[in-house]
């Protein structure tokens, strides 16, 4: 049993979980990925300076520190994609993005073989519902490119199971009596809803069909969030929305590019810098042209993942508070270099930049309920997981929806690799 374990590769962080021998059933183990740390971020950098690969927290700190090289972060939501039998460019040389994946997968499964003292040859890995909206054969080709990955990564064995339901075994680990649970599982690049009927008695079953009354989801999550709150506030700081010499709008394509993580490289090429210089070149207004300046600055000191980190930390920092302010250093132009630009934010704001994504989210729930022939009232208990379930219009988005049930809160982090880690020991011991 000791060789199983659960994986959940997820689009901003990675967990895996087993059963340590001597544990109580119930009771799987996050382990140890980075500096006793129990998540891997999904990252992977490579430093041209020093000719070597780093991932995680490491990976991070190392691009922010200045260090000349390769961001990469997001690496899921290439699967079921075409972009995902593409390649970049790495170090001067192509890497197919299926490499790029399996260099990651062999990576969180050695960290936890050395944090577990063992080898893992089998393993439950956590998939969303749908890696692909509404596409079935993209969605299965997504299953099965993550299955070949992990298998060229060193496990001889895989099974899936959704990170929804998961999440329901880690919470079901915990009551004492049945209850009819929404799962809500905001991850980084999706968000999965599972309507689960949950028993301390009905935990020892290995098939969980019958309890499984209703799924489904949407590719919508926390990288969105990010986006699309970098799009309404800090992308108009670098000339999104303003205007041409011909009254033409200055293309959005370059921004919208910038604020997405798997596309942010897409803007360092020759080509996109050639065609810059020329929009440059037509900008009248002269505020314009100051924010423009901005973004070609940004661009040459290939600065494009760190202005997406401002993003994801303000989405962090407003989950928790009303107002937020910004200091973002790097955004320079030529007449004010050493003023960095402040940025004030508000609930408001963010929570009008993201409403589309929120009412979209809002509408799967409503119908997985109805798919599930269930009535709001009818659910006790939503149970939130997932890193970006915290983003508090989402919550009360989703609270709305069943008013009457109870509110709990998972590991946001940890839930869903616990869970695995408890669906691995049933599967295989």
């Amino acid at each position: 049993m000791s060789h199983a374990c659960g994986v959940d590769f997820g689009t901003s962080n990675s967990t895996v979980a087993w059963h340590k021998p001597g544990q109580p059933e119930h009771t799987p183990s996050l382990l140890a990925l980075e500096d006793e740390k129990l998540t891997l971020p999904s990252v992977v950098f490579f430093n041209a300076d020093e000719d070597e690969v780093s991932y995680g927290r490491a990976a991070l700190t190392t691009y922010l520190a200045g260090y000349e090289g390769r961001l990469m972060r997001s690496m899921k939501s290439l699967l079921g994609t075409s972009l995902m039998e593409g390649q970049t460019e790495v170090l001067g040389r192509s890497l197919p993005f299926r490499q790029l994946l399996s260099q990651f997968i062999t990576e969180l499964k050695h960290r936890a073989e050395r944090s577990a003292g063992q080898h893992f040859e089998r393993a439950v890995m956590g998939r969303p519902v749908h890696f692909i909206d509404d596409n079935q054969v993209a969605d299965q080709l997504a299953q099965d490119t993550l299955e070949e990955i992990a298998l060229a990564a060193g496990f001889k064995e895989i099974q899936f199971q959704y990170e929804p339901i998961a999440a329901a075994f880690d919470y079901e680990s915990r009551i004492s009596k049945e209850e009819l649970v929404l799962i809500a599982d905001i991850g980084g690049g999706t968000s999965d809803f599972s309507l689960v009927r949950l028993a301390p008695e009905r935990a020892h079953r290995i098939d969980r069909y019958d309890d499984i009354l209703g799924n489904g989801g949407v590719h919508i999550g926390g990288t969105d969030f990010d986006k699309y709150l970098s799009l309404a506030h800090i992308m108009p700081l670098l000339g999104l929305g303003g205007r041409l010499a011909s009254s033409s709008d200055i293309p959005s394509s370059y921004y919208f590019n910038l604020a997405t993580w798997h596309t942010i490289n897409l803007t360092y090429t020759q080509k996109v810098w050639r065609e810059l210089q020329d929009v440059y070149r037509d900008i009248g207004e002269t505020e314009t042209r100051l924010r423009f300046e901005r973004l070609l600055h940004l661009i040459e000191q290939r600065d494009g993942h760190w202005l997406a980190i401002q993003a994801e930390e303000a989405k962090i920092q407003l989950s928790g508070n009303a107002t937020i302010e910004l200091v973002l250093e790097r955004l320079r132009g030529k007449v004010r270099p050493t003023e960095p630009c402040l940025l004030s934010l508000d609930q408001a704001g963010f929570q009008q930049s993201i409403q589309h994504l929120t009412g979209q989210i809002g509408s799967t729930v409503s119908q997985v309920l109805s798919l599930a022939d269930v009535s709001p009232d009818e659910v006790d208990t939503v149970f939130f997981t997932g890193g970006s379930s915290g983003v508090r219009g989402l919550r009360d988005r989703i609270s709305a929806i069943v008013p009457d049930a109870k509110k709990v809160e998972g590991d946001l982090f940890g839930s869903i690799g616990a869970g695995l880690g408890l669906d691995a020991y049933r599967r295989y011991a």
